[in-house]
């Protein structure tokens, strides 16, 4: 019997081993070539694409076309499943990979026609883009086929790789524009919703001005000054979860040459997005001619796009904050609109197509918001909105240059932050803009509508060397007051992280990347410290029961620190006050099929005032009163932890509940290949509302500090590695740095690796 049980262990495990080389087997042929020699019918001159020790990509080419091929190149042989998925999302093409559970998000996607929109934008762009976009879908398509073998996505999928098109580089930026501004529009919707259900004065009430304002200029908006609305009778419910949407924002600042050593101007940049594998961002140098000089621009690049995105060409250095202006507003239709029912077709695996039916107005695509039809009019939806524009700053040589540039490029609109090695630094939004001069946060009525949406505003404010040398974003307003009125509000942050940004500049007077590496890094909760000493009031009144949560409490080190069990009561506690206070109203806006969700950031002025003041009418009928209301949040808390983490109150701590966890798609669909495919977990250090933003697979998707002029000691820091081969030595490179905040050059290391590309009738 021993023997039997024996040789059938032996066999399991001689299966496994099978298993895991058939697994390991497939998986290697399919990896890129990185050295060698080849032809191409679509470069003019040889190409040399090289990869450092990180796998940065390294392009060597004659001029800007080929440089554009070059990157492709690299692209199509790193991260092609990527590119698909993100012109897949955008163009709503997902199910045709993924069967009908992706029907739902494809539906989602085809209500903004973006593959349309796509295809007619390249055929109006200049012939220099066309070529360019041209140029870059062949070194892709060359470089995927350079593998010779599928991925083994598609293996598992069973799909087709197709090959990449010119219009597919626009669905790319599409995807960023979803990515970044859907918030705004699904934003005016909840408040039409709460405007229809509960008056406009609720609206006012609920987005009130916060005491955290961190515009250039100094300007504060004006504060609610009107008593808080009396909420209707509430009938008893469960507690609901209110959803926060994750802020897809980031942060950068700058400060002129006179607070640096070197005399240039300094430029931090870090943006925020989900993460998953492999991270969004490639890291790229392109080298080319260009009216006889020789260009050099290093930083990430976005796969799909032949750009630069964030970097520096060692005269100036960029980077990006979303902006947040109010790029969309909601038209209200009557019986009397014109509207039209177009049939968008969604391919499936098994070739069957499934029929979504679109309502479209002159105004563009219409949706039902409580039974009533609404018209989208969103900037993405113009002809303007994409464009190849962004490639101009990798000539500029000022910072006058660059903003010059702002106001033409078609992007989703950023907060540009440029520096130029001769000490200069500005700020101004860059991106596609509605020429509308009244946004609004409700409803607009088609008499209102202005045609002036058709034209991207040209005039806006900018801001260029100020007194004091430092400019910061990260999200919240910006401009000025004054210039609020003009742009409006598409879903700013509240502006508590922005204001810490602010401080910290003001409190050195000269600067280094370490210095700015520091502040990237920095996890002070004070916007927390209320919502601390709210929570420490209520456990106090019975010291004896609340004695260890007191404790955690007292020593919580005032950071989202990983050791910290005491951050971890604060920020769970303010998420259950607002889900107990906020409950009924979510109830029927949920009945509505809509949420607070887009709204929650805006809610904090609100949740303190109700706090203060404890009307009768917003108490939640299971409470006698306000007490024990705020007392049950924090049981909740305690209840909820247990649950998630266990009792021991160790296992709390914030380094676990936020723990990062950066995962490949695929690794939740076959866990056997989780620790083959994902990042490893490291513990939580950040949080929302202070500079050191991290969730669990959220965050800084790069961290850039750069002084062009001086790019010795300039850092570029990703959380993942430049392919998206789980083999490859370059998956998983530099993402320890990343986690240990270690300064990762942003130049390239030494070369390792090396790939040349000629024409093909060169002899």
């Amino acid at each position: 019997m021993f023997k039997i049980i024996k040789w059938l262990v032996l066999a399991i495990v001689i299966l496994g081993l099978a298993a895991t080389a058939v697994i390991y087997g497939v998986l290697s042929i399919s990896l890129p070539a990185l050295d060698g020699n080849g032809r191409s019918n679509h470069v003019s001159q040889a190409v040399k694409i090289s990869r450092d020790q990180l796998g940065q990509a390294v392009i060597s080419a004659e001029n800007r076309l080929d440089a554009a091929y070059g990157l492709g190149f690299a692209h199509g042989q790193d991260r092609f499943f990527q590119m698909d998925l993100l012109r897949r999302n955008a163009a709503g093409e997902l199910s045709e990979l993924f069967g009908k559970a992706a029907l739902g998000l494809d539906k989602k996607m085809r209500f903004h026609q973006l593959r349309k929109r796509s295809a007619a934008i390249v055929e109006q762009l200049p012939q220099a883009d066309q070529a360019l976009l041209t140029s870059y879908a062949a070194g892709v398509n060359e470089g995927l086929a350079q593998v010779g073998f599928s991925s083994f996505e598609y293996l598992l999928t069973g799909a087709e790789q197709k090959p990449w098109r010119s219009e597919d580089s626009l669905l790319v930026i599409y995807s960023m524009y979803l990515d970044l501004q859907t918030a705004t529009f699904e934003r005016d919707q909840a408040l039409i919703q709460i405007a229809d259900i509960y008056g406009p004065e609720m609206v006012s009430f609920l987005t009130q001005p916060s005491q955290y304002q961190a515009a250039l200029d100094g300007s504060t908006l004006a504060p609610y000054n009107l008593t808080i609305p009396e909420f209707p009778k509430q009938t008893l419910q469960a507690l609901l979860r209110i959803d926060a949407n994750q802020e897809r924002g980031s942060n950068n600042w700058a400060v002129t040459g006179q607070l640096t050593t070197t005399g240039a101007g300094m430029l931090s940049d870090d943006m925020h997005l989900s993460m998953a594998v492999p991270v969004i961002w490639y890291r790229a140098q392109l080298n080319y001619a260009m009216s006889g000089k020789v260009s050099q621009v290093t930083g990430v690049s976005l796969p799909g796009a032949p750009a630069i995105v964030v970097g520096t060409n060692n005269n100036i250095a960029w980077g990006f904050t979303n902006g947040y202006l109010d790029t969309a507003d909601w038209v209200a239709l009557t019986d009397n609109s014109k509207t039209w029912q177009e049939v968008e077709q969604i391919a499936l695996p098994d070739g069957s197509i499934e029929e979504y039916k679109l309502t479209l107005s002159e105004y563009g695509p219409v949706r039902e918001i409580n039974g009533k039809p609404y018209a989208l009019s969103w900037v993405g939806h113009q002809p303007y909105a994409v464009d190849m524009d962004l490639l101009k700053l990798e000539q500029a040589t000022t910072v006058d240059d660059a903003l010059l540039i702002a106001s033409e490029v078609g992007i989703p609109v950023q907060n540009l932050m440029v520096v130029d090695s001769q000490g200069n630094a500005g700020w101004k939004n860059m991106g596609a803009i509605p020429g509308r001069i009244k946004p609004s946060e409700l409803a607009v009525q088609e008499n209102d509508y202005s045609t002036l949406w058709q034209h991207n505003e040209q005039q806006r404010p900018e801001v260029k060397n100020p007194v004091d040398g430092r400019l910061w974003t990260g999200n919240s307003r910006v401009v000025s007051a004054l210039d609020d009125q003009r742009f409006g509000n598409g879903g700013y942050a509240l502006g508590a992280r922005s204001s810490q940004i602010r401080d910290r500049l003001y409190e050195k007077q000269h600067f280094n990347e370490a210095n700015f590496n520091q502040l990237q890094h920095d996890n002070q909760a004070r916007f927390l410290q209320p919502w601390h000493s709210l929570l420490l009031q209520q456990l106090n009144k019975n010291s004896t029961a609340n004695q260890q949560y007191i404790k955690e409490l007292e020593n919580w080190q005032g950071c989202a620190c990983a050791t910290s069990i005491g951050y971890t009561l604060v920020r769970r506690y303010r998420d259950e006050v607002i889900n107990s206070v906020f409950t009924a109203m979510q109830a029927n806006l949920q009945a509505q099929g809509g949420s607070l969700k887009y709204v929650k950031r805006d809610l904090e002025p609100a949740i303190w005032q109700l706090i203060e003041q404890q009307p009768d009418s917003w108490l939640n009928p299971q409470f006698a009163d306000w007490d024990a209301q705020l007392t049950d949040s924090f049981s909740q808390v305690v209840s909820k932890l247990s649950k998630e983490f266990g009792s021991n109150l160790k296992g709390w701590q914030w380094g676990t509940v936020n723990e990062l966890v950066i995962e490949h798609p695929f690794a939740q669909q076959i866990p056997q290949l989780s620790k083959l495919l994902n990042m490893p977990t490291a513990p939580g250090f950040g949080d929302s509302y202070m500079p050191a933003v991290q969730g669990r697979s959220f965050g800084a998707s790069q961290r850039f500090i750069a002084q062009p002029g001086h790019l010795e000691n300039a850092i570029m820091a990703i959380p993942g590695g430049q392919s998206g081969h789980p083999l490859s030595p370059f998956y998983r490179a530099g993402f320890d740095d990343y986690v240990a905040a270690k300064p990762t050059p942003l130049l390239p290391q030494t070369l390792m690796h090396e790939i040349t590309i000629l024409p093909a009738n060169e002899l």
